[in-house]
């Protein structure tokens, strides 16, 4: 039996089992979430050739420079690399990762999902992709070729601990992903999903965490500005050290290009060190050193490395009133989470302002051990294993300054702002200003508001009366009723004389606050 197609009729489209028409949509997130990481992959491949030919002396072929270009894509996830090749001959460890790095596919994924949720939106008959769809198509492509780099690293100079890249690189995928579906779906805030207890869900709503977030991240901020001043402050006079540095590391354009590429990556890491130096705890440097306000504690022997950041380190030995200025930068932090923690309101109580308050010092000590905890760790074995701030320690220390200074300010800021008006001569929240008030705008008006009520003597009491009793009438005799009078004829009504119109007295304007405006008498 054959069938019959006439001219003009389309073809029929594949469909799926269900009958719905199969998406080309759900492809084209994972073939995008791929592309997100080649073109990081991509990217550092580039720079590391570049660098590998102005070399003028490769250690080894373009082979080992894609490698090494694998195992940097997979650091800049916070994978740690396993150097090999060192003077001991024990396996070095570096998970030291640069921050700035972490923005390239971070930016990458994040862009990724967002042009996957524009696909898939409903035209030419192609289903529409919920979020969840998006987010799992896209981490699913990315992870693909993350997996791929990491067997491929492996047979580089600085392969990638497998444990490490098997939870930092999907942490890095999931969080850019969500934040990239998040961002293409218009932010939604709504209500937490079903599953949540009831208790939960109610607690959230409440105005007071979303003044928390924003306080805590406003504090987090003002330490890493204050960590940028202290960086920039510390090279500047350390100028001489730092170019020595710099110039005696290498006497090539392309050494000295790629140690000014890595310092550029590292000075998001030299910002959370700043902030945690002016925190207190320091950061520190190898095992048995470390630097904090009070004083650079350590071996005079310490075997760091020759670094231009590292030549703008504070003196060894105990420290000096210039050091211990920069406990200003975690009290303006406070300041920063004590102001921005007062809601615009006066039923607000002011042991809710204080919990809020709390709530963001919470939530700037938690930002900060993360930040710390990202920007630190070993850059070798024995005395290089311990390199940056302790995350724990950098994270109680932002919680407890701001804590101590943002609560006492939130107070104060919530007081300040629900004040009566004083000294003005408005005293509209003062006691007893209302029937002044009152008594003023009667006044002002010639004529009370509301009449005065006048008291009404109580009557006097009734004696009751006895019920009289009907008593019986005779029938009524009937009337013939009188011939009606003939009606008189009509008077013409006389018409009035005009009368003058009588000037009328302009409006009273309204009176504004307790101020009394004086009455106008009516012109003549």
């Amino acid at each position: 039996m054959t069938q019959v197609i006439e001219r003009g009729t389309p073809l029929p489209t594949p469909q799926r089992a269900g009958g719905r028409r199969r998406s080309p949509a759900a492809a084209a997130c994972v073939l995008g979430g791929a592309m997100a990481a080649g073109l990081g992959l991509g990217f550092l491949a580039v720079l590391v050739i570049v660098l590998w030919i102005s070399s003028p002396y490769p250690d080894s072929g373009p082979g080992g420079a894609l490698h090494l270009a694998a195992g940097l894509w997979l650091l800049a996830h916070g994978t740690d690399l396993v150097r090999y090749e060192t003077l001991s001959g024990v396996p070095a460890p570096v998970g030291m990762t640069p921050l700035l790095l972490v923005a390239l596919p971070v930016l990458l994924m994040r862009r990724a999902a967002r042009l996957g949720s524009a696909c898939g939106d409903g035209s030419d008959g192609d289903e529409v992709l919920p979020a969840s769809a998006v987010f799992s198509a896209v981490t699913c492509g990315y992870l693909a070729v993350g997996s791929l780099a990491t067997v491929y690293a492996a047979g580089g100079p600085m392969p990638a601990d497998p444990l490490s890249a098997a939870w930092h690189v999907p942490l890095v995928a999931v969080l850019a992903a969500a934040g990239g579906v998040w961002v293409a779906k218009g932010r939604p805030l709504g209500p937490l999903p079903e599953w949540v207890p009831k208790g939960v869900r109610r607690a959230v709503a409440r105005p007071r965490y979303a003044l928390a977030l924003r306080s805590g991240a406003a504090g987090a901020l003002v330490l890493l500005g204050g960590g940028v001043l202290l960086v920039g402050a510390s090279l500047a006079w350390h100028g001489a050290e730092v170019q020595g540095t710099f110039l005696a590391l290498t006497g090539v354009w392309s050494g000295r290009f790629a140690v000014l590429l890595l310092a550029l990556a590292l000075i998001p890491n030299a910002m959370v060190w700043g902030a945690a130096y002016a925190l207190g705890p320091g950061f520190a440097l190898g095992a048995g050193a470390t630097v904090t306000p009070l004083g650079f504690e350590g071996s005079a022997a310490l075997p760091l490395p020759r670094f231009p950041l590292l030549s703008a380190l504070p003196p060894q030995g105990p420290g000096s009133p210039v050091t211990w200025a920069v406990g200003v930068i975690p009290v303006a932090a406070g300041l920063a989470v004590g102001w921005f923690a007062v809601r615009r309101a006066r039923e607000v109580s002011y042991g809710e302002t204080a919990l809020t308050a709390g709530l963001g010092s919470t939530v700037c000590g938690l930002l900060t051990a993360g930040l710390a905890g990202a920007a630190s760790g070993p850059l070798g074995s024995r005395e290089l294993a311990r390199f940056g701030p302790v995350w724990w320690q950098a994270g109680g220390a932002a919680a407890a300054w701001t804590l101590a200074v943002a609560v006492p300010l939130a107070v104060a800021v919530h007081a300040w702002r629900n004040r009566p008006a004083a000294g003005t001569g408005d005293e509209w929240h003062a006691p007893g200003t209302r029937e002044l008030r009152w008594e003023t705008l009667r006044r002002a008006a010639g004529a009370p508001l509301v009449p005065d009520r006048v008291p009404v003597a109580a009557p006097a009491p009734v004696p009751p009366v006895p019920p009289v009793r009907p008593q019986p009438q005779p029938n009524p005799v009937p009337v013939p009723e009188p011939d009606p009078e003939p009606e008189p004829d009509p008077v013409p009504t006389p018409i009035p004389d005009p009368v003058p119109a009588t000037p009328v007295a302009p409006p009273v304007l309204p009176v504004s606050g307790a101020r009394v405006l004086s009455r106008r008498r009516p012109p003549l």
